[in-house]
């Protein structure tokens, strides 16, 4: 993204900093010490793209340390809020480090909250090695480590992957209430909200109150909005989860009360509630339970 220009507002009409203040950087003290800083950039038709502020702010020659940190980023269909008890903003490469209760929020719902945070305005990511949490409509993901837009739309998880879909149906069997699905994997977890899907790597296990399911890869398509597909949407949602579809893949294992299914792929219908299992199948049957699968090459 060009910037046009970037204006920089202090509460004190402070326009310089005298040259003798730069002896402090040794023993540790700042240049200057404002109240309520603010610097915005602005796009190429004068439209404010981006502004970060701060209660106070102790300015040295390369970094600025902000309190109270506010920021946001204005798109043209999402606008996001970050803000954290603490920063740093880099003067040189415009790169913004957050600590300590930091939160990101966008407009369209989405939340993530960590300890810390670094925001890379020109590449628009924001990167962490901390807990993160995540949570957009009714998915909540949690990890160790996480990379991604400041959107939320994209996001890697890096390891600890835990993702709870209906996390607040827990413990509920109401009619219309929907069941909880949770799945772990050791990470990476790639999700992409724009297209509705989430690949899952490494020791991947899906709980959701009737079976088990575990595997090496997994892809989960989710339902889409109501806009896109309103009748798909309304059934799959009435069967208990936000689930469309999944696609396991590698030494997939399926346990369903006290029947067991092997195979090295399987392909899972919320809709339908059907399982086709591919790639030498092979089935357990210790009881005489309803059980909906088919076998494919």
């Amino acid at each position: 993204m060009i910037f046009k220009r970037i204006i920089l507002v202090f509460s004190l009409a402070v326009l310089f900093i005298p040259a003798f203040c730069s002896a402090k950087q040794d023993t540790g003290e700042s240049d200057q010490q404002i109240n309520d800083f603010s610097l915005a950039g602005y796009a190429e038709k004068g439209k404010k793209s981006w502004d970060i502020s701060g209660k106070s702010a102790d300015i040295f020659n390369e970094v600025v340390k902000l309190q109270d940190v506010v920021g946001n980023l204005y798109g043209e269909k999402e606008d996001i809020k970050l803000t954290a008890n603490r920063g740093d903003f880099n003067k040189n490469d415009g790169r913004v480090r957050l600590e300590d209760q930091v939160v990101i929020t966008t407009s369209s719902g989405a939340r993530l909250t960590t300890d810390s945070l670094d925001w890379d305005r020109k590449k628009q990511l924001v990167s962490t090695k901390e807990l993160v949490n995540i949570a957009k409509e009714n998915i909540v993901t949690t990890a160790q480590g996480a990379t991604g837009q400041p959107d939320l739309n994209k996001v890697i998880l890096q390891k600890d992957v835990k993702v709870d879909i209906n996390p607040e149906s827990q413990g509920k069997q109401a009619k219309g209430v929907k069941n909880k699905v949770t799945i772990t994997c050791d990470g990476p977890l790639e999700i992409d909200y724009l297209n509705n899907v989430a690949t899952f790597k490494n020791n991947v296990k899906v709980d959701n109150q009737e079976s088990l399911i575990f595997s090496d890869t997994m892809d989960v398509y989710f339902i889409r909005s109501k806009k896109d597909n309103p009748s798909l949407e309304a059934e799959a949602q009435a069967l208990g989860a936000n689930i469309d579809k999944i696609i396991a893949r590698g030494n997939v294992k399926i346990v369903r009360g006290d029947n067991v299914s092997y195979s090295e792929e399987a392909v899972y219908s919320a809709l339908d509630k059907k399982i086709i299992l591919r790639g030498q199948p092979r089935l357990i049957v210790y009881s005489a339970e309803d059980l909906n699968a088919s076998f494919g090459n």
